[in-house]
Protein backbone atom coordinates (compact mmCIF):
# COMPACT_ATOMS: atom_id res chain seq x y z
CA UNK A 1 0.00 0.00 0.00
CA UNK A 2 1.61 3.33 -0.90
CA UNK A 3 0.53 7.27 1.06
CA UNK A 4 -1.92 9.15 -1.44
CA UNK A 5 0.04 11.67 -4.13
CA UNK A 6 -1.34 14.98 -4.08
CA UNK A 7 -4.72 15.36 -5.60
CA UNK A 8 -4.84 19.16 -5.27
CA UNK A 9 -7.46 20.62 -7.48
CA UNK A 10 -9.05 17.29 -8.23
CA UNK A 11 -12.16 17.32 -6.54
CA UNK A 12 -14.58 14.03 -5.62
CA UNK A 13 -14.89 12.26 -8.63
CA UNK A 14 -15.50 8.93 -9.89
CA UNK A 15 -11.74 9.03 -11.08
CA UNK A 16 -10.41 8.54 -7.34
CA UNK A 17 -11.30 5.40 -5.91
CA UNK A 18 -12.25 5.42 -2.19
CA UNK A 19 -9.56 3.89 -0.33
CA UNK A 20 -9.24 2.70 3.59
CA UNK A 21 -7.58 4.66 6.08
CA UNK A 22 -5.02 3.51 8.15
CA UNK A 23 -4.70 3.98 12.29
CA UNK A 24 -2.16 7.26 11.34
CA UNK A 25 -5.18 8.73 9.17
CA UNK A 26 -3.36 8.17 6.00
CA UNK A 27 -5.53 6.53 2.80
CA UNK A 28 -3.94 3.57 1.65
CA UNK A 29 -3.89 3.05 -2.22
CA UNK A 30 -3.10 0.46 -3.94
CA UNK A 31 -0.30 0.39 -6.93
CA UNK A 32 -3.03 0.26 -9.56
CA UNK A 33 -4.66 3.23 -7.37
CA UNK A 34 -1.57 5.55 -7.51
CA UNK A 35 -1.18 4.96 -10.78
CA UNK A 36 -4.56 5.76 -12.13
CA UNK A 37 -3.76 9.06 -9.32
CA UNK A 38 -0.46 10.01 -10.93
CA UNK A 39 -2.48 9.64 -14.42
CA UNK A 40 -5.31 12.01 -13.43
CA UNK A 41 -2.45 14.36 -11.77
CA UNK A 42 -0.38 14.25 -15.56
CA UNK A 43 -3.41 15.37 -17.10
CA UNK A 44 -4.59 18.03 -14.97
CA UNK A 45 -1.18 19.33 -15.21
CA UNK A 46 -1.69 18.98 -18.79
CA UNK A 47 -4.67 21.60 -18.54
CA UNK A 48 -7.95 18.54 -19.35
CA UNK A 49 -10.46 19.19 -17.07
CA UNK A 50 -11.80 16.68 -15.06
CA UNK A 51 -14.25 15.53 -17.27
CA UNK A 52 -11.21 15.38 -20.25
CA UNK A 53 -9.67 13.31 -17.59
CA UNK A 54 -12.38 10.88 -17.08
CA UNK A 55 -12.78 10.28 -20.98
CA UNK A 56 -8.57 9.72 -21.17
CA UNK A 57 -8.82 7.37 -18.37
CA UNK A 58 -11.52 5.28 -19.79
CA UNK A 59 -9.65 5.31 -23.14
CA UNK A 60 -6.28 4.12 -21.62
CA UNK A 61 -8.44 1.31 -20.00
CA UNK A 62 -9.85 0.78 -23.37
CA UNK A 63 -7.55 -1.69 -25.17
CA UNK A 64 -9.70 -1.30 -28.51
CA UNK A 65 -9.42 2.12 -28.01
CA UNK A 66 -8.87 4.19 -31.50
CA UNK A 67 -5.74 6.43 -31.15
CA UNK A 68 -8.14 9.39 -33.19
CA UNK A 69 -10.19 9.24 -30.28
CA UNK A 70 -7.48 9.99 -27.81
CA UNK A 71 -6.28 12.64 -30.68
CA UNK A 72 -9.26 14.30 -30.91
CA UNK A 73 -9.36 15.27 -27.09
CA UNK A 74 -5.58 16.37 -26.83
CA UNK A 75 -6.07 17.98 -30.00
CA UNK A 76 -9.19 20.40 -29.19
CA UNK A 77 -7.07 20.98 -25.76
CA UNK A 78 -4.63 22.05 -27.85
CA UNK A 79 -6.63 24.50 -29.54
CA UNK A 80 -8.10 26.15 -26.19
CA UNK A 81 -4.52 26.50 -25.30
CA UNK A 82 -3.42 28.54 -28.63
CA UNK A 83 -6.58 30.60 -27.73
CA UNK A 84 -5.68 31.30 -24.37
CA UNK A 85 -2.16 32.20 -25.44
CA UNK A 86 -3.24 34.43 -28.81
CA UNK A 87 -6.04 36.32 -25.43
CA UNK A 88 -2.88 36.71 -23.38
CA UNK A 89 -0.15 37.93 -26.16
CA UNK A 90 -2.93 40.91 -26.89
CA UNK A 91 -3.42 41.46 -23.25
CA UNK A 92 -0.09 41.82 -22.99
CA UNK A 93 0.51 43.85 -25.99
CA UNK A 94 -2.23 46.40 -24.91
CA UNK A 95 -1.05 46.97 -21.14
CA UNK A 96 2.29 46.87 -22.47
CA UNK A 97 1.88 49.59 -24.47
CA UNK A 98 -0.19 51.72 -22.05
CA UNK A 99 3.05 51.19 -19.24
CA UNK A 100 4.94 52.67 -22.48
CA UNK A 101 2.67 55.63 -22.40
CA UNK A 102 2.99 56.47 -18.84
CA UNK A 103 5.81 58.74 -17.82
CA UNK A 104 5.97 56.63 -14.40
CA UNK A 105 6.61 60.58 -12.66
CA UNK A 106 4.99 62.63 -10.33
CA UNK A 107 2.54 64.02 -12.10
CA UNK A 108 -0.81 63.16 -11.92
CA UNK A 109 -1.48 62.12 -15.23
CA UNK A 110 -1.35 58.47 -15.93
CA UNK A 111 -2.25 56.99 -19.54
CA UNK A 112 -2.70 53.45 -17.23
CA UNK A 113 -5.26 54.86 -15.17
CA UNK A 114 -6.82 56.99 -18.49
CA UNK A 115 -6.79 53.51 -20.53
CA UNK A 116 -8.57 51.56 -17.45
CA UNK A 117 -11.07 54.31 -17.29
CA UNK A 118 -11.78 53.84 -20.97
CA UNK A 119 -10.23 58.22 -21.41
CA UNK A 120 -7.07 57.01 -23.42
CA UNK A 121 -5.20 59.41 -25.57
CA UNK A 122 -2.64 60.57 -26.70
CA UNK A 123 0.69 61.64 -24.58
Amino acid sequence: MFKSPPTHGIPDSPLLLTADRASNGYRNYSVEDVYRLRFVQRSRSLGFSVKECRQLLSLHTDRGRASADVKAIATEKLGEIDRKIAELTGLRQMLGHLVGSCHGDVHPDCPIIDGLSGLARDH
